[in-house]
């Protein structure tokens, strides 16, 4: 990891070597999935609504370790939040949430919010 350190923040390190949430769920109220067609990247969402609220969520991941460090810090942000409240999220808001991506690795929060959009529609 010695060489990550020199290209991403130490929010996105600290994802990598400890994702939160990772995983499928079997009991999963709704799934999103979204892929980067550039660079294959695959993530799927998995999350339980209750009573209109999201009480947990957990992520699979097929990608660069940007990919893996957004689902992490996504399923996070939106664990206990209105469903409402999770269809405001953007790209930026990942981004913001881990610290920061560089420019080439922005599209990892982009991939995180699509397969929330996903989800969240799977599940109205």
């Amino acid at each position: 990891l010695l060489f990550l350190d020199k290209m991403y923040s130490a929010k996105v390190l600290e994802h990598l070597e400890n994702p939160r949430n990772v995983g499928a769920m079997s009991d999963a109220t709704a799934r999103g999935e979204a892929t980067n067609p550039v660079c294959g990247d695959l993530l799927r969402l998995y999350i339980k609504v209750t009573d209109g609220k999201i009480a947990e969520a957990s992520f699979k991941v097929q990608g660069c370790p940007p990919s893996v460090a957004a689902g992490s810090a996504l399923t996070e942000m939106i664990t206990g939040l209105t469903v409402d409240e999770a269809r405001k999220l953007a790209p930026q808001d990942v981004t913001r949430a881990l610290e920061s991506l560089p420019r080439n690795k922005e599209h990892c929060s982009v991939l995180a919010i699509d397969a929330l959009r996903a989800a969240l529609a799977d599940q109205s």
